[in-house]
């Protein structure tokens, strides 16, 4: 389910001039969000987020307009806080009386700080070899944390068994895109990217996607602004970063199919991109094949020397996911894929100290 929006309405109050009196974060733009209610918001003060414009490392490369969008900002330091803010609002608008979703560790964090700050029960269901940051701070946040051996996939099907047994009583699953707001929140990374770039949007993204909620959000963002009238048809590029040992979005694209197949044995240092098959693979394929976008698998020994290219060169303390991107980068400029004069942004959507183990 995806949640549509009275645009006509919309239009009277959100505007870009309207927006420049707003405070920067998630809820400034509320018309295109589900919390119409204001005092239903649960925030930490997600959103918001820097656009570093990468210099240094866009000279490695020869791109003079490299951008790096730093999600690590965020209250639980990753993207994840944008997509459960509004989950959690939601959930708890709605009447929900216990939350629990699967994750790869950060969702996770992330369900458990917003139930902390609204005081509902959270249940994590977690692979055993999560980052251990990542379930630490679950557990601070009071959370429940299970164990499953094997992989987010397994975690989902235990989380979705347990939401069956206790529907009766009011327990509500935030498994990605199995409830309509998480995505709601994630799009905002594409109105946040139109306003930092001045008004436009970049000519491509890279994001590192696993189960592809915030490629889906930003694709439905940018339809969004075109009927607001912030923008014309012209979209991004979108590439979607995933690693060598789990790439069942680019084997999809290679083989021209409409939705993945599972990616058997799935290996990779980095969680995020860990996702054998995506539950709206679908949604993705056709986001990546109506931008004219690709798929790129990167091996893990890129993926960590890219993070720790990108983390020395910007500042920028940078996840494994990020530093999938930039090795994708590389590969695309060195097919000229990618030109010196086009805008890119890649997306950092962690902090890399949760990875330290």
């Amino acid at each position: 389910m995806l949640a549509r929006y009275d645009i006509e309405r919309a239009r009277n109050t959100l505007t870009p001039e309207t927006l420049k009196s707003r405070p920067f974060d998630l809820w400034r733009y509320r018309e295109m969000l589900p919390v119409q209610d204001t005092s239903s918001i649960i925030s930490l003060g997600e959103g918001g987020t820097p656009l570093v414009h990468a210099g240094r490392l866009g000279e490695q490369l020869g791109l003079a307009h490299l951008f790096i969008k730093d999600e690590s900002r965020n209250p639980t330091a990753s993207f994840k806080s944008r997509g459960m803010a509004v989950a959690v609002s939601m959930a708890a608008a709605l009447g929900a009386k216990e939350l629990l979703t699967p994750s790869a560790g950060n969702a996770g964090a992330a369900l458990a700080a917003y139930a902390a700050r609204v005081g509902l029960p959270a249940h994590v269901v977690l692979p055993r070899d999560t980052p251990r940051a990542m379930a630490d701070e679950a557990e601070a946040f009071g959370a429940e944390i299970r164990y499953v051996d094997g992989l987010i996939g397994d975690a989902g099907r235990l989380v979705a068994d347990e939401c069956q047994r206790q529907a009766k009583q009011g327990w509500y699953d935030l498994s990605t895109l199995k409830e309509p707001y998480r995505v709601e929140g994630k799009k905002t990374m594409g109105y946040e990217l139109f306003e930092q770039l001045d008004g436009r949007l970049p000519d491509v993204i890279l994001y590192p996607t696993g189960g592809g909620t915030g490629l889906i959000g930003m694709w439905k963002a940018f339809d969004e602004m075109e009927e607001l009238g912030f923008i014309d048809s012209h979209r991004p590029r979108m590439v979607a970063v995933q690693a060598t040992g789990c790439a069942p979005l680019v084997r999809a694209m290679d083989e021209g199919a409409d939705e993945c197949t599972v990616w058997e044995n799935a290996h990779t240092v980095a969680p995020g991109v860990r996702v054998p098959k995506a539950f709206a693979d679908f949604l993705i394929l056709k986001a990546l094949r109506a931008s004219k976008g690709r798929a790129v698998a990167v091996s893990d020994e890129r993926l960590l020397a890219g993070a720790r290219t990108l983390s020395r060169a910007t500042g920028v303390f940078a996840c494994p996911e990020a530093g999938a991107c930039y090795a994708a980068l590389q590969s695309l400029v060195d097919e000229r894929w990618v030109s010196r004069d086009e805008t890119v942004v890649l997306f950092n959507t962690a902090s890399g100290a949760k990875y330290l183990s």
